[in-house]
């Protein structure tokens, strides 16, 4: 079942940016392989994904909630989230409203298969990869903390990662990104 895996390395190599006891959303979460590594860091999660099966699973590492992400009304209106996640899920439309769910320092941290996947395995239509330098533009509002773009080798895979804060018309805690 996805989201049964352990939790991308991605993420752990930057969930330490999001401040103590994070409100966090992890978008099409599956079973909550990232809420179960994140509640684990103190933080208080909410899943989205439209399996009921695997949100049964996901169900005890925080708040669920069943709705379709591509078919259905967004079901988060007006709530912000510390730290949005998103990983191995692509769907356009939905990217402004990952924007709009960032509070005002709101971290996001985002992975998904890039062009290139294709020529090695699934998803291999080119509505669920991103094409060159798609994250920056699509969050260009926010503050690149990391990004990457191409080919990984275990597991083999073309992904983009992007992990960006929402820094608008608040600069007043900077960002260092020392030791942990």
């Amino acid at each position: 079942m996805h989201g049964t895996e352990s939790p991308s390395p991605w993420v752990q190599r930057w969930a330490h940016l999001a401040p103590p006891q994070s409100q966090v959303l992890d978008l099409a979460c599956g079973a909550g392989r990232h809420m179960k590594y994140l509640q684990g860091l103190g933080h208080h999660c909410i899943g989205v994904d439209r399996s009921a099966e695997a949100l049964a699973e996901a169900a005890s590492f925080g708040q669920t909630l069943a709705a379709d992400l591509e078919g259905g009304p967004w079901p988060l209106s007006g709530q912000t989230f510390d730290l949005v996640v998103v990983t191995n899920y692509l769907w356009r439309p939905l990217m402004p409203r990952i924007l709009v769910s960032l509070a005002p320092q709101g971290l996001l941290i985002y992975e998904t298969f890039a062009l290139g996947h294709e020529k090695i395995g699934k998803p291999s239509r080119p509505d669920f990869l991103l094409k060159p330098g798609e994250l920056l533009r699509c969050f260009e509002p926010l503050r690149v903390i990391a990004y990457e773009d191409g080919y990984c080798e275990q597991p083999a895979k073309f992904v983009q990662r992007m992990v960006a804060v929402n820094q608008v018309n608040d600069l007043a805690r900077p960002f260092c990104l020392g030791s942990r």
